[in-house]
């Protein structure tokens, strides 16, 4: 590969990762504001603004994170360019599919699916670290929901023991006063954690292009695009998913919210001081969920929760399998043809899942309208991008089918112009 096809490669990949970051943020903007857009503590375009400056200055606290994804999943010297772009399209994919279907799940175990996918299509196992994906994903994974559904719980117990004999107004208002606080420690603390998710991958393929020595930290305006994309995509809001956890899990009062916030920033906070590459979304569902079952008579639908749990249990193979997929569609084209192809194949998944959403929108003006079973909306949303993806994945195999096409049509006339045997041919003379 020469370098200018480098240094071009080597930018798309760095813009897929700020979009990662970018559907990062909107993905996960239900996290911290949820439980404040359902009590109405705060306005939701209120709450979303502020939940994007608070990621914009968490994202600058801490780099111990980006440090686990870059160095601590994946041996860096196996990765390639192709390789760190395949599992972008493969996290990037998943996030946009459970964003439709108003699903929370983990953008983190996306990005590391789809990155852990690539690799394993690439080199096989030896180019996973296993004993870093066990230790700073997968246990972390399993033991984060739980703890924060246990401190929610008591939390939320102890709260409802201690204002059981207030008056409901006094109560309520203050506690939304509260959520105002808590809610803005969440997404202090989801900046510190997620925003470093895209600043690790950006490291990684800067190392992998040769553009940084490999014991290099994360360079400032790596640190500065990130934080700046993931506050973007927050201030979008993902409504989708913040009418799932603020209306459909659990019918939560200020009291619940609170705790529930609270609980979920004294986790995230603490992993991001450790390096464990969390799932925020699971701490803060687990979170909502222990709200609940704390709560004497407050009403989980269990349901619901079980979907969650379901697709939480799909993220890391679901992203491996789309990122593996890709990184054999750019090794089977090659080149800068198999780096289109895979680059459209992404385009046209987005705009898919894009348009699929305006069939039945979710806004600020209807996020808090109240939960009717969504369960027909989430089939609706499902079919209506069967629809649509069917659509544009014809129209992105016949791009694919002309790029690989025009590829190796400039092969051969490469080759021919090389051959002086065939030129000498041409030109009616005896070889």
């Amino acid at each position: 590969m020469d370098d200018v096809t480098e240094t071009i490669l080597l930018a798309l990949v760095v813009v897929t990762a700020l979009a990662f970051d970018f559907t990062n943020g909107f993905h996960d903007t239900g996290n911290a504001m949820a439980t404040s857009i359902a009590t109405r503590a705060l306005k939701p375009k209120t709450a979303v603004a502020l939940s994007a400056v608070l990621n914009l200055v968490g994202a600058f606290l801490s780099l111990a994170v980006a440090a686990t994804i870059a160095k601590g999943i994946v041996d860096s010297n196996v990765i390639t360019l192709e390789v760190v772009l395949a599992g972008l399209v493969g996290g990037i994919t998943w996030n946009l599919l459970t964003w439709l279907l108003g699903i929370p799940s983990s953008s983190s175990h996306a990005l590391i699916g789809g990155v852990v996918g690539s690799v394993l299509a690439a080199v096989g196992t030896s180019g996973v670290l296993w004993t870093g994906v066990l230790s700073k994903v997968m246990i972390p994974a399993l033991l984060a929901p739980v703890i924060a559904i246990g401190v929610a719980a008591l939390g939320t117990f102890l709260v409802a023991r201690i204002t059981k004999d207030l008056p409901q107004d006094t109560t309520s208002r203050g506690f939304r006063w509260g959520q105002i606080g808590s809610a803005s420690l969440v997404s202090l603390a989801h900046g510190t954690n997620d925003a470093q998710k895209s600043m690790g991958i950006i490291l990684l393929a800067l190392i992998a292009g040769g553009a940084v020595p490999a014991d290099s930290g994360v360079p400032f305006w790596v640190v500065l695009a990130c934080a700046t994309f993931m506050a973007l995509g927050t201030y979008l809001g993902g409504w989708r998913v913040i009418r799932t956890l603020g209306k459909g899990l659990v019918e939560i009062d200020s009291r619940q919210g609170m705790a529930a916030e609270t609980s979920s920033a004294a986790v995230i906070l603490l992993s991001s001081h450790f390096g464990f590459s969390l799932s925020t979304t699971h701490v803060a569902t687990g979170s909502i969920l222990g709200s609940g079952v704390g709560m004497p008579g407050a009403k989980v639908r269990w349901g619901v929760a079980g979907k969650m749990l379901a697709a939480w249990g799909l993220t890391l193979p679901a992203a491996g399998i789309v990122g593996a997929l890709c990184f054999w569609l750019q090794d089977a084209i090659g080149g800068v043809g198999g780096t289109v192809a895979v680059f459209t194949v992404l385009i046209g998944t987005s705009l898919a899942i894009w348009v699929a959403s305006r069939r039945k929108p979710v806004d600020a003006s209807n996020v808090n309208d109240e939960w009717d079973g969504e369960g027909e909306a989430v089939v609706d949303a499902a079919e209506s991008f069967t629809a649509v993806a069917v659509e544009v994945t014809a129209e992105a195999e016949a791009t694919i089918a002309a790029t690989k096409a025009a590829a190796d049509a400039d092969a051969a006339s490469t080759a021919n112009a090389a051959d002086p045997t065939t030129a000498t041919r041409r030109e009616g003379v005896p070889a």
